[in-house]
């Protein structure tokens, strides 16, 4: 599913993301950068503005809301997105669900 859209100029980037961790990024309906990833990912690719070749950087991740994402041009950041531990948090929970389940298995025994 299209997570979001980036017009610069005359290049559109998109960024493509799904729910497996499949994520995408097509510059002018091109795919320049996919990859595969559970907790996000960056991406790198170019693209030309004024004859010039410009390098840029997207950072897929997650955050309080869900995904968020970095974007770079040039090595500026042109987009910043807030980041939390939700994923941190999430991974202690489990661990800590999985150790009250264990201790209440093998009580029993």
């Amino acid at each position: 599913m299209k997570f979001s859209t980036i017009q610069l100029g005359t290049n559109k980037i998109e960024i493509f993301n799904s729910y497996l961790g499949k994520e995408t990024i097509q510059l002018n309906g091109e795919t320049v950068s996919k990859k595969k990833s559970i907790t996000g990912a960056t991406h790198t690719f170019t693209i030309i503005e004024e004859d010039r070749t410009v390098p840029c950087k997207i950072i897929l991740g997650y955050g309080a809301n869900g995904v968020v994402m970095d974007f770079y041009k040039d090595g500026i950041p042109i987009i910043k997105s807030p980041r939390s531990s939700l994923l941190v948090l999430f991974f202690i929970s489990l661990f800590i669900v999985f150790g009250v389940i264990m201790q209440i298995v093998y009580h029993n025994y």
